[in-house]
């Protein structure tokens, strides 16, 4: 393997764990007000919610609430199963489930 693979490939390993390990390490150290500790706690949520809904709601690049839409359809029980739960199992499941079931039908 060429040098310059080597220097790239480490370069691009720093920029990454960078900042990961950068806030745990500063953040272990100090104690953070409550408000900040609760309103880092809805950032997962927010992040999860950028990433799903665009592939629920859109299909072809236009909003589709149609009932042909499985994947929304899917994604109503798994909603209310995490929110009674609050079991990433079960709602994994019930979305394989139901996904399955309404691809069949």
């Amino acid at each position: 393997m060429r040098p310059e693979m080597v220097y790239l490939i480490i370069g691009m390993s720093v920029v990454t764990q960078l900042p990961r390990v950068l806030p745990l390490v500063v953040l272990t150290r100090m104690s953070l007000p409550p408000l900040v500790v609760r309103w880092l706690k809805h950032i997962p949520v927010a992040v999860l919610s950028a990433l799903l809904f665009p592939s629920l709601l859109l299909s072809e690049g236009s909003l589709n609430l149609t009932l042909d839409n499985t994947s929304l359809l899917a994604a109503i029980p798994c909603i209310l199963i995490a929110a009674k739960t609050k079991n990433l199992f079960l709602t994994v499941l019930a979305g394989i489930l139901v996904s399955a079931l309404l691809r069949l039908i």
